[in-house]
């Protein structure tokens, strides 16, 4: 079983209007579909809804592990909406998520990857790792949308 998930997409957008994207809450909410209530804050958590059809209204969180403006974004986070973020066993349950951005010839190589899939129970793994390889196509579309 592969360990990582990794998009790599060039975005006719400057370096930074992809990183407003994606750390400003209200417009990583509105390309990826959430309802944020504040804004990301390194080592803290931020809680939110989805809004993604047929999802509306699932809790979200995540809790921010890097801000590292303008080359790199991260956080962590849960494999499905029941886990909480005081679960005693939480490593074993969230994934690593990073965002990382270089200057490219046309405006921005922006590097998805998300990692840890191997830390979660073995029965979860595999379907976690196929839900999030599908969700990151979206995900990256998405965001190409709305920067460009």
């Amino acid at each position: 079983m592969e360990d990582e998930i990794v998009r790599t997409i060039d975005l006719r957008a400057p370096v930074e209007k992809v990183w407003k994207a994606l750390t400003d809450h209200e417009e990583f909410g509105a390309w990826f579909r959430l309802s944020l209530h504040g804004p990301f804050r390194l080592g803290e958590l931020t809680f939110g809804e989805t809004r993604y059809p047929g999802h509306e209204g699932l809790p979200f969180w995540a809790k921010i592990v890097a801000i590292d403006e303008p080359r790199l974004f991260s956080f962590v986070w849960p494999i499905d909406e029941s886990i909480q973020p005081d679960d005693p066993d939480l490593d074993q349950k969230t994934t690593l998520v990073e965002f990382i951005l270089e200057p490219s010839t046309i405006g921005t190589k922006l590097t998805v990857r998300e990692s840890g899939f191997e830390n979660l129970p073995e029965d979860r793994q595999l379907q976690a790792f196929r839900d999030n390889q599908g969700g990151w196509d979206q995900q990256t579309s998405n965001i190409k949308r709305f920067v460009e």
